[in-house]
């Protein structure tokens, strides 16, 4: 009798125990149990960085980047058992950080550098792309290179890797070049256009999406992107630092896209095949954003 009671009550340990974990994994906390709540996500957008993150002839939110937060909400939605409603947050270089750090946005889904610099302020989903600074320059532009710049001035947006790139190169290399920084890269972009700086410098294919949406306008022919790679600049969804919950339903959810494709599909839809302006940047996958993507798909999250 005394080992039946024994038996039972290891039994009813057992059962208390595994109904104190499975209530302890559904505890939200931070950005879940924000969203499970409220029943609606805000994702940051951008204006224009295209093929990224910019906004469509509707003033929609489109782009690479657009789709894999929208993809990257549906896993969140299945882990707060709720649909979500996204609600559009849009911001600058200058003022994505603090919209995420400050809860205004809860995903920023633009073209954002994860560095280590960064990662000290906020979280980033695994990298969605590699990019890296390089110059735009009017066609029969004499600056083929950023030591061409000497004497001249360039553009650069604000809260941008890039701005940083180029003053710690014109500092080292004492290149007497005017620094012109913009909101945006639409802004940086018109200053080119307008003749008012010599070169606009940031990631290279920013720089061939906003050729391929003037293309679509009947001038991208007038711009070129020259010189050598000035920086490496890694991409991802950017979200807040210090939430477990939230770092881990985005690990899993990039692994399940790498593996079935779904990255690799957007990749093409929005770097191979046409825009919306009805150009296309027919900018094929580095062999570094392969790698990652081969290495993300087999790659269990501890």
């Amino acid at each position: 009798m005394h080992t039946a009671r024994t038996g039972w009550h290891a039994a009813w340990l057992c059962i208390a125990l595994t109904g104190s974990a499975l209530a302890q994994e559904v505890q939200l906390s931070g950005t879940l149990a924000k969203v499970r709540a409220s029943g609606t996500i805000a994702l940051a957008h951008r204006e224009s960085s295209v093929p990224f993150s910019y906004l469509n002839a509707r003033k929609e939110p489109i782009g690479y980047s657009v789709e894999l937060c929208k993809a990257l909400v549906d896993s969140i939605a299945d882990a707060v058992n709720r649909t979500l409603t996204i609600t559009w947050v849009p911001v600058t270089s200058a003022s994505r950080f603090d919209a995420i750090v400050s809860g205004q946005a809860d995903l920023e889904c633009g073209s954002t550098t994860s560095n280590l610099e960064r990662q000290q302020r906020v979280a980033f989903s695994p990298i969605i792309f590699v990019s890296g600074t390089k110059l735009m320059v009017k066609a029969g532009s004499p600056v083929r290179s950023f030591r061409d710049l000497a004497g001249r001035k360039v553009a650069v947006t604000a809260g941008t890797t890039n701005e940083k790139t180029l003053r710690d190169l014109v500092q080292r290399f004492k290149l007497d070049t005017q620094v012109v920084v913009q909101p945006d890269h639409a802004a940086s972009f018109a200053q080119v256009a307008s003749g008012a700086v010599d070169a606009f410098a940031t990631d290279d294919v920013l720089l061939y999406g906003l050729i391929a949406d003037q293309a679509g306008q009947g001038s991208g022919g007038k711009y070129q992107v020259v010189g050598e790679f000035l920086s490496y600049d890694p991409y991802g969804i950017m979200f807040r630092k210090d939430d477990p919950q939230l770092a881990r339903v985005v690990q899993d959810s990039f692994q399940r896209l790498a593996e079935d494709g779904e990255i690799e599909r957007q990749y093409t839809r929005w770097f191979l095949r046409r825009l919306p302006s009805g150009t296309s940047i027919n900018l094929p996958m580095s062999p570094q954003l392969e790698a990652i993507l081969e290495t993300m798909a087999v790659t269990k999250p501890k």
